[in-house]
């Protein structure tokens, strides 16, 4: 299953199999990050196991904008999410409108 969103000049792509996936972020020329996920569906929940952003991008915001896309592909799914990665754990935290989906444990 892949699915591709705009945002002005980049390009998410969520190349999802089996239980798990990969959330990438690209502009014109090249990958600026990525995030790696788990899907349980039995219990309805998405891990957020790594969120990678290539250190020419790093300090512009393009790793909040992989764990929104990831957030709403598991709102898209009904799924909550955990964030196991220490960053997105930190992203989510500081967002205000994801108390519905955020999963401490």
């Amino acid at each position: 299953m892949q699915g591709l969103y705009k945002i002005n000049f980049m390009t998410f792509t969520n190349n999802k199999s089996e239980n798990g996936g990969v959330i990438t972020l690209n502009n014109e020329i090249s990958e600026v990050g990525r995030l790696t996920y788990t899907i349980f569906p039995e219990d309805k929940k998405l891990i957020i196991s790594f969120v990678l952003v290539h250190s020419q991008f790093e300090g512009r915001g393009m790793g909040k904008f992989l764990v929104e896309e990831a957030i709403k592909f598991a709102r898209e799914n009904n799924w909550k999410v955990y964030p196991h990665c220490s960053y997105a754990r930190a992203v989510m935290k500081r967002m205000n409108d994801v108390e519905d989906i955020l999963l401490e444990r």
